[in-house]
């Protein structure tokens, strides 16, 4: 990214619509590069967790080592955990990225999966043991549709998250909209691309959290029936 040093003072406004028309293509490029990357983290994350909520929902002794497992990679400092997984795969790769913020997401997925599980109400799983449904028909056609308000509620948080964690990334050259925080910081201080970076992070964090409250409300008509 090259972009030329902007004096601090009144030549270098928080934000610039000059900035944001020169560079269009770079911005647009870190802002796609930010999506996907919170797409595919959270989509991994979501295929790790559920199977592990479920598996500390069927073997309760198994609940709290996997509680405190997911809890304890959620508090290693994003740095730290960064530091520890690059080498493994590449400093500078995607890849790298994409296994912190999987880690980090894994918690409150799981947290919250395994409470929609557990708020299903007895009645409704007797009925389906009364009807013949196997362990794992009940889970499919029962359990996991009545706990979908906690599993959305579970990605909504973990989606957030992640979004505002990608810009760490920017560390190894892959932190989508960080790389510009990151290279305003670098570049003499550089109001605009720091402050651009910003505003389209948290823009980006409250349209899929938009999105994926509205896809919940989709997907369980009956929510809005009981409020109603």
């Amino acid at each position: 990214m090259s972009l030329l040093a902007v004096p601090d003072g009144p030549g270098n406004p928080w934000f610039s619509w000059r900035y944001v028309n020169d560079n269009r293509e770079t911005i647009l490029s870190a802002l796609s590069f930010h999506a996907e990357v919170t797409a595919q983290a959270v989509g991994l994350a979501v295929l790790v967790a559920l199977p592990l909520a479920v598996l500390a929902y069927w073997v309760r002794p198994l609940t709290g080592p996997i509680l405190a497992l997911s809890g304890v990679l959620y508090t290693i400092p994003s740095l730290a955990l960064l530091a520890f997984v690059a080498p493994l795969v590449g400093v500078t790769t995607r890849a790298a990225v994409l296994i912190a913020l999987v880690l980090y997401a894994l918690l409150m997925i799981i947290r919250n999966t395994l409470a929609g599980l557990e708020q299903v109400p007895p009645e409704a799983r007797e009925a389906a043991q009364g009807m013949g449904y196997s362990r794992f028909g009940r889970l499919w056609r029962v359990e996991l549709p009545l706990a979908l308000p906690g599993i959305i509620t579970g990605v909504r948080l973990a989606t957030v998250s992640t979004v505002a964690l990608v810009t760490v990334g920017a560390l190894i050259g892959q932190g989508g909209l960080g790389d510009l925080i990151l290279g305003g910081f670098r570049n003499n201080f550089y109001r605009a691309e720091i402050m651009t970076g910003t505003i389209l992070c948290v823009g980006l964090a409250l349209v899929l959290d938009l999105l994926l409250a509205g896809v919940g409300r989709l997907l369980t008509p009956w929510q809005r029936r009981v409020r109603a």
